[in-house]
C-alpha cells in the first residue's frame, strides 16, 4: 500500500530503467486477458491470484523481480508473496504502463 501511495504522489525514486539495464525480471501481475491488451515487452505475465502456485517460474531468488499490473494494487500484493518466499530484490512498479514510461 504505501508503495502504491509513494508511486501516485511521485515519491518513488527508483531507477527503473537501471534496474532493466542490469537484467531485472518485469512480473506483470494482470489478468492475461488485460496483459494481452497491452503490456512491456519481455515482461512474465502471472496473474496474482496464480502466482503462489507458480513460483517455479522465478527461479532465481537473488533475481531482481519488478512487479506491475494496471495501479500497483495486485503488484504490491505480488512484492509481499514473493518477499515472503524468500525472493530478495523485489520493486512495486505499479501499473504497467507508468512503468513502460520511466524505462
Amino acid at each position: 500500500m504505501l508503495d502504491a501511495i509513494k508511486n501516485l504522489f511521485g515519491m518513488d525514486k527508483t531507477d527503473y530503467s537501471e534496474l532493466v539495464k542490469k537484467g531485472a525480471v518485469i512480473l506483470d501481475v494482470r489478468s492475461k486477458s488485460e496483459y494481452d491488451e497491452g503490456h512491456i515487452k519481455d515482461s512474465v505475465n502471472i496473474p496474482v491470484d496464480q502466482l503462489q502456485k507458480n513460483l517455479s517460474k522465478l527461479r532465481d531468488k537473488d533475481k531482481t523481480i519488478i512487479t506491475c499490473c494496471a495501479s500497483g494494487m495486485r503488484s504490491a500484493s505480488a512484492k509481499s508473496i514473493l518477499q515472503n518466499n524468500g525472493y530478495k530484490n523485489v520493486y512495486n512498479g505499479g501499473g504497467w504502463a507508468s512503468l513502460k514510461n520511466k524505462i
